[in-house]
């Protein structure tokens, strides 16, 4: 009978010890699944704050590009006019200098 007893005794002892662990193991599953919640929310946090820093980027690269190009854009501009100044002078100049000499050969015939 005592043997009996005894293995009634290692029975609940191995019952008790499975829902001790089986306890543990529920809590750290909720730990677990907690954590991961916690980490899914800070990643999307993460991702929206990125997304948000990238267009930021995004706009800043783009006005620096648009202001280059107006820049750019600009000297071109100013080259084109000092370009068809000097040229105007000059056909102006040869022109001038073309009725001087007709004048100039012409009043001597």
């Amino acid at each position: 009978m005592e043997s009996q007893e005894e293995y009634v005794k290692s029975l609940k002892q191995i019952k008790e010890a499975e829902e001790r662990v089986q306890v543990e193991i529920d809590a750290r599953r909720k730990a677990v699944q907690e954590e991961l919640q916690n980490l899914q929310v800070t990643t999307e946090a993460a991702v929206k704050e990125a997304e948000k820093e990238g267009e930021r980027m995004e706009e800043m690269e783009t006005e620096r590009a648009r202001q280059r190009a107006q820049a750019e854009a600009q000297k071109i501009l100013e080259d084109s006019k000092a370009k068809a100044a000097t040229i105007s002078a000059k056909r102006v100049d040869a022109k001038n200098l073309r009725i001087i000499i007709e004048e100039v050969l012409l009043d001597r015939l």
